[in-house]
């Protein structure tokens, strides 16, 4: 059984990992040469404004007495420059944003293992690319572009990380400072002519990263006044810097200026998805090499925005937020990042079409590059008749492309170089991603190869000893030929000497060698097949089909689950019949009838909003007093039924019930404080992390009996819960628990209607009671509903009140009992043990059904097993490497066997 289980593991490690290898490795390519135009640049230096958290809606519309919220922005798109919609991707966070925005390439999925807070890969960037740039803002953002950049020439100034509190008194101070630092910055330049030259240069960049009106908006949600007065402040302060650059540099013209935002915000502050609130951000730019506003009578745009914003006499000029790095690098005529897969907004440009024609040929060629060396490093590790290029972008295609293009720029045919330009950009970024996914077919197919096989194995082994499966033919164990290990030893042999002269990662001989070890483990057990088989066409065909259909049923159900919450619900609907399918409706009538209400009760949590809820502190309070409530009963009942309780054991459950009482205080007086804008109370804090250590310690003095464990367990995780808690999933766990009462009761009622003698009841069995190895029995067609029952209740505790995948399903605000100030892993541990609590409890639960029931507690964990490994195949076929981090988690588009276009 150990090497079993060490074979389970390195399998389900190896198919955990081989996920990333396939759909998660970084597109990043290096040995691409810099691109740049010869023509001079419109712009010496550009200022870059990027507010965090900015809405388009936001900025651009008037507020309630007809004014804009941002006056001087507003004359800009009237009176100067030009402006749009900022089309972002998701994942809409800070680091992707600003990535798209300054190095030109959309999020690095293998930043995931890195907990998105920085990207595994080295990548270039306009920072990196220009002579001299200065920074002011988050150090979340501007460390991760002054980290390893080539030579000393980006110089950042960030205000400390404990400044970032949502629970702050005015966190508007996080962008009046990064304006009071730059213009204190350019007072010193004057008195130190070292400075001063270097400010002089050409091919400078100011980055002003503004961070206020994303932590407004996450402390108090878009549509409050803080949020609204906070892009007041940004735009006056913005008036003031470019009001400064004008005078220092004495009207030159050479100034560019860029406004943006990384990401926008839902109405219930959060973002990473893809809504439309979270997707669409503003976007407006001015000075040297920008064009002018164009008056227009009509535009055509799918939306409204136009005529809510009062803005439709103003031409509008959308944009994909990866396009605004090649256009900052062609204002200031440094070269396109590398790794940019930006296409240059020509119509942005106030510029000859010379210009234009130049800096899109160049934009092509960067792009590329790109293409050339991910094709050469394919290539160069795949056999030459193996290897299938893109046909779509052939090397010849290529050159006759470019020399086109090239011809009509010398013959002044620009409107057609332009186009040639375009179309080669969107072959390279095809082919780009054709050699990406280049192995992914490959790999997919020997992954589920040796996933079928362990799966095949682990049910094999249910049924040769754990079942009661009728054994045929002898029963001496017969040792394998030899011909079958040999066949074996050759297999493996020729699939290490096919990857070994294709130069393939070792990661690749894991996942290609490891099918061969089990598919042999498995003909081994040809015995357990045969007996198998024969059992299976001795039963009726009528009883055959109707279990495999009924098992197909219950496993899509808990795949669709994942991405269709209301099926839980369906389960749970279908779970409250069960007593009268079995009769256990007449045997237990009272067990029965808390079985049907709680599953009903239960099945009321997956209908409700997983994201944009308000919080209602009421209902956290409900559940507390309904917690309470329940302990009292139980005290009451415990204290009649053992005459020791009193003595010993009341004082820990009074202890946990005073546990409770401060949760529901420190919810109530942490919401009050912080509406206030008093922060978080000090006692709060320390009474939070006081009441999260003791729910680890206090269930552990509690008797080993079954029930008074369970609801020490019950009540030490709920008081953390309460504290986690703004709204109806408060309630959760407590419904939850009580369906794992009845289930639990349930199991031992089902079990003596079965004819198996249960030696104790519920109320008296001991966590700590060891079964007699000879009273266990093997497993039988019931066990089956038993696992999917756990699988099912697993599902449903994870997704009953919101989406493990994406943090996006999850309210910051319910962290705020423990900390206010902005730390994305301590946040999102907190965040991650609210997760796990329903979890916790399920498995509890289970145990206590295994000790019930006298099952293997092997045989059990086996065919659970199972089932999760079913589902596991399922969803390897629907990982998806692109979307929100709410996508990749739950959503169907691509599997390894997709994105084969151009073969």
């Amino acid at each position: 059984m150990l090497l079993f289980f060490i074979l389970g593991l390195l399998v389900h490690f190896v198919f955990f990992a081989s996920i990333f290898d396939i759909y998660f490795t970084s597109p990043l390519v290096h040995g691409m040469t810099p691109q740049f135009t010869s023509l001079p640049p419109p712009a010496r230096r550009l200022v870059l404004f990027v507010a965090d958290g900015l809405r388009a809606d936001s900025l651009y519309e008037l507020d309630e007495n007809g004014d804009s919220r941002a006056p001087f922005i507003r004359n800009i798109i009237m009176h100067e420059g030009s402006w749009g919609i900022s089309h972002t991707r998701v994942p809409t966070e800070s680091r992707p944003g600003h990535v798209a925005l300054i190095a030109g390439f959309y999020e690095d999925v293998s930043a995931v293992a890195k907990g998105w807070k920085e990207n595994p890969v080295e990548f270039d960037s306009l920072l990196n690319e220009s002579k001299y740039t200065w920074g002011w803002g988050s150090p979340d953002i501007l460390s991760m572009f002054a980290k390893d950049v080539s030579g000393d020439h980006v110089f950042i100034h960030t205000y400390d990380a404990d400044d970032e509190d949502f629970g702050a008194h005015d966190v508007t101070k996080l962008d009046t400072w990064v304006f009071d630092n730059v213009k204190e910055f350019f007072r010193a330049a004057r008195n130190n002519q070292s400075l001063f030259s270097k400010l002089n240069e050409e091919k400078i960049v100011f980055f002003l990263h503004l961070l206020g009106i994303d932590t407004n908006g996450h402390a108090h949600r878009p549509s409050s006044r803080e949020y609204k007065d906070n892009i007041k402040i940004v735009d006056a302060g913005i008036k003031e810097i470019v009001s400064m650059f004008k005078h220092f540099y004495g009207n030159d013209g050479k100034t560019a200026f860029v406004f943006t935002a990384d990401h926008g915000m839902t109405d219930w502050g959060v973002h990473g998805a893809g809504h439309p609130s979270e997707t669409l951000t503003p976007f407006v730019t001015w000075g040297a090499g920008i064009k002018y506003p164009q008056n227009v009578s009509t535009q055509q745009f799918e939306d409204a925005f136009l005529k809510e914003w009062k803005l439709e006499n103003w031409k509008r000029q959308d944009i994909n937020q990866a396009d605004i790095a090649p256009l900052m690098a062609s204002l200031i005529g440094v070269p396109f990042p590398l790794n940019s897969v930006g296409i240059l907004p020509l119509d942005y440009l106030n510029n000859t079409d010379l210009f234009k024609a130049e800096s899109i040929f160049t934009n092509a060629i960067q792009i590329l590059e790109q293409f050339k060396v991910k094709m050469t490093q394919k290539k160069e590790v795949t056999l030459s008749f193996l290897f299938t290029p893109f046909k779509l972008l052939s090397e010849s295609k290529q050159h006759n492309i470019l020399r086109k293009a090239r011809s009509y720029i010398k013959q002044r045919k620009y409107d057609e170089a332009i186009s040639l330009c375009k179309e080669l950009i969107h072959l390279a970024l095809k082919g780009l991603s054709y050699y990406h996914t280049y192995d992914r077919f490959f790999l997919g197919i020997t992954v589920v190869l040796g996933f079928v096989g362990w799966t095949s194995y682990a049910s094999l082994l249910i049924l040769k000893f754990h079942s009661n499966l009728p054994r045929g033919g002898s029963k001496e164990v017969k040792k394998p030929s030899r011909l079958l290990q040999y066949s074996f030893v050759a297999i493996g042999v020729l699939v290490a000497f096919f990857l070994l002269i294709q130069a393939y990662p070792w990661t690749y001989y894991i996942y290609c060698l490891l099918p061969v070890p089990i598919w042999y483990a498995v003909l081994r057990e040809f015995q357990v097949i045969q007996d198998l088989v024969a059992s299976l066409l001795s039963c009726p065909p009528s009883h055959f089909v109707g279990y495999l259909l009924v098992s197909t049923l219950g496993i899509e159900v808990l795949v669709l689950s994942f991405f269709y919450r209301y099926m839980l619900t369906a389960g749970l609907i279908a779970f409250a019949g069960w007593p009268f399918i079995t009769q256990l409706w007449t045997r237990a009538k009272r067990t029965s009838l808390n079985w049907i209400f709680f599953s009903l009760l239960l099945a009321v949590f997956p209908l409700m909003p997983v994201v944009g809820r308000k919080p209602d502190i009421s209902l956290v309070m409900t559940a507390g007093l309904l917690v309470l409530l329940l302990s009292l009963f139980v005290v009451a009942s415990l204290t009649k039924r053992k005459d020791s309780f009193v003595n010993e054991e009341l004082p820990l459950h009074l202890l946990q019930m005073l546990s409770m009482v401060l949760s529901m205080y420190v919810v109530y007086s942490t919401d009050n404080s912080l509406l206030k804008k008093q922060g978080l109370p000090l006692i709060n804090q320390i009474i939070s992390w006081i009441i999260l250590a003791s729910s680890f310690v206090l269930p552990l003095l509690s008797p080993p009996i079954l029930f008074e464990r369970l609801f020490s367990i019950l009540l030490s995780l709920m008081s953390t819960y309460i504290l986690l808690s703004r709204g109806y999933e408060a309630l959760f766990p407590l419904v939850l628990s009580c369906l794992m009462f009845a289930w639990i009761h349930m199991e031992q009622e089902t079990l003596q209607q079965s004819g198996v003698s249960c030696k104790q009841k519920v109320n008296s069995i001991q966590f700590i009671y060891n079964t007699d190895l000879t009273q266990l029995r093997q497993l039988c067609l019931d066990d089956i509903r038993r696992a999917f029952f756990l699988v099912f209740f697993l599902v449903t505790a994870f997704f009953g009140t919101g989406n493990i995948a994406s943090v996006n399903s999850f309210d910051v605000t319910s962290v705020y009992c423990f900390l206010t100030v902005f730390s994305p892993f301590i946040m999102g541990a907190l965040m991650m043990w609210k997760i796990l609590i329903p979890f916790v409890l399920v498995m509890c639960a289970f145990e206590a059904v295994q000790l019930t029931t006298q099952l293997s507690s092997k045989g059990l964990f086996l065919m659970v097993l199972v089932i999760s490994d079913i589902m596991a195949l399922h969803f390897f076929f629907l990982v998806r490497d692109y979307g929100s981090w709410l996508d990749i988690g739950t959503r169907a588009a691509c599997g390894p066997f997709s994105d084969q276009e151009g073969r």
